[in-house]
This record gives structure tokens, sequence and C-alpha cells, in this order.
């Protein structure tokens, strides 16, 4: 490791514990957002450099703390919800967290809809912060959960189904949120932004994101990240270890954003790169992160000689170790 970047590192994370140390917050949800950027050293293909947003800061472990609290606060003002409302949610996990933290801080019940096969970790998790879970078969995918919160929202009175699928305010949560901060955190350091990568499942975090830099840098090159299995590419559906992204249907999202690149990534690709994040970089990232980091590579490829680009790493693989992450 470059001893150089592993004392500039230990200088960065002290100064900023002594900053932040000052600072006394009264609820969890002030903990949301403005997570790291950080520079992974890596010798990238044309001497670029690969950041990443390490999402798994938030306090509920995920990208997707930004998105529960963004939902709910957007239901609020809409009048959608009041202090009685149950909310319901089909998710491969992550969501369910974020939503389950974001509800539980005003008192609102949760029932998260979950295909079985997702990690135990996470339905832990959601159970931790008081929601109830409901299981749907694994073969039935999100479709299935998705048809199953449904059905439960039309039996259940004033319940709400924010539906991350296909709800503006998901792709709006990072335009107003995650963008803004990494294009702040590049204008301070006095770097030029080249591509941007994000791993697509509803595809809120890709289209949100993408739009807010397109608006500011018309030729910036965007990018899609999903595992083999997922659909974007045109390749047949099929079960992947992947979790976290990949698609059984074009989210409504993505059919009206424009999307310079697509790659599809192996699960043997994003678990090498989970490995090595882990041993070379001490850093704990899930199976989503090696993919977009994977991705990230191959768009470093493509782009003129010493680019920067910066990708997402969603969460940690703290959540997937009943899944062999590491195996």
């Amino acid at each position: 490791m470059n001893q150089f970047w592993f004392a500039s590192f230990f200088a960065l994370f002290f100064k900023t514990i002594k900053e932040e140390s000052l600072m006394i917050y009264t609820q969890i949800s002030q903990l949301v957002g403005k997570t790291p950027l950080i520079e992974l050293p890596l010798a990238a293909p044309k001497q670029s450099h690969i950041f990443a947003k390490l999402e798994m800061f938030n306090p509920g472990g995920s990208i997707k703390d930004r998105l529960g609290k963004y939902l709910l606060e957007q239901a609020f003002e809409k009048q959608l919800i009041n202090a009685e409302t149950t909310i319901i949610e089909p998710t491969a996990g992550n969501t369910g967290i974020g939503l389950a933290l974001a509800a539980g801080q005003v008192g609102l019940k949760t029932i998260l809809v979950v295909p079985e096969k997702f990690s135990q970790e996470k339905q832990l998790l959601m159970k931790a912060l008081g929601a109830q879970i409901v299981h749907t078969p694994s073969q039935a995918g999100i479709v299935g959960a998705i048809k199953r919160a449904q059905e439960l929202a039309e039996k259940l009175p004033n319940s709400y189904v924010p539906m991350q699928f296909d709800n503006p305010a998901n792709p709006e949560t990072y335009y107003q949120t995650l963008a803004p901060e990494i294009w702040q955190e590049f204008q301070a350091n006095h770097l030029k932004l080249a591509g941007f990568v994000a791993g697509a499942g509803s595809g809120g975090t890709f289209v949100g994101a993408a739009r807010y830099f397109k608006e500011q840098l018309p030729n910036i090159k965007t990018a899609i990240v999903e595992p083999e299995g997922s659909i974007l590419n045109g390749g047949p559906e099929h079960p992947h270890r992947i979790e976290g992204i990949g698609v059984e249907f074009i989210p409504p999202f993505l059919r009206r954003q424009e999307v310079d690149r697509i790659f599809t990534i192996s699960d043997q690709q994003a678990f090498k790169w989970v490995k090595s994040l882990a041993k070379d970089f001490g850093i704990f990232a899930g199976s989503s992160s090696g993919a977009a980091l994977a991705a990230s590579w191959q768009l470093a490829e493509e782009l003129p000689p010493q680019s920067n680009i910066v990708t997402v790493f969603p969460d940690s693989s703290e959540r997937y170790l009943s899944q062999q992450i590491y195996n």
C-alpha cells in the first residue's frame, strides 16, 4: 500500500473526527447523508482516478437511508400519510431498513414485503427497527413482492405504499442530496469529473444523480452497472449472487433518462473486487459495490487518460456474511 496515501488517510480521518466531535446531534436522521468520498489507491487504466462515495456510513448502513427519509418527508408534505398511517413497501432490504429507520423516528408502523432469498442480516435489521416482515417466494422475485404489497394495502385501511420503483421522489432524493454532495466535494478539491457509475435496481440513484451531473457537465459519461441476469443490456434473466442491483423489468425512470453506457458484470468479477476492497484497502463493501468498481474500471479504459470517475458503494459487506460474501 502506498505509504503517502496511508499517512494522508489517517491525517484526514483524525481531522474529521476532531471536527465532527464538536457537533452534538439530537436525532439519528440528522446523520443521513454527507458520507465520505474516497479516492481509491488503484493503478486504474490510463492513469485514471476512481473515487467512491461510501454510503455505508449512513446510520442505517446504506444509501437507502437517504431514500427512506425523503420518501416519508414528501408523503407528509403532500398529505398522503398522517400519524396513524401504516407504511407498506416491497424491498430487497436496504430500502426497507431506510424506511423503517425513518418511520420509527415519527412513530409509524412499517410492513416490509421481502423475497425470501435476500440476506438474513438485512431482515434482522428491519425487525430490530420495529418492522413487520412479510415473505414472498424467492422465485417470484421483486415482482411478486410488489404484487403482495399492493394486496396488503388494499386490505389495510390508512396504509401507504411509497413504491420506490415508480415514485418520482426516488430519483429526486439523489438529485437533491447525493449528487450535489459529490459535485461540491469535487469542486472544493479543484477536480474535474469525467465519469459517473452507479448500479440500477429501482434506477433512482443513477437517474437522479446522472440528471444532476448532466446539467453541470453535459459531456460527462454516465454509466449503469447491472449483474449478469439483469435485462437492461438485453441479456436473459436468471439468478445472480450480486444483491441490491439488477432488474426484472425496465424501471419507469430509466425509460426517460439518457444512459451513455451499461456495463453487465459477472458475479465472479464483482466478488473479486469485494475481496480486494477488504484485503487491500480495509473497505467492507457489498457485492453491488464490487460490481460498481468493476464497471468503473471498464469505463476508465474507454475515457481519456487521467480521467476522474466517481462511483457509489451502496452498503457494506457485513449485512451479507450469511450469504458467504467472502467465499
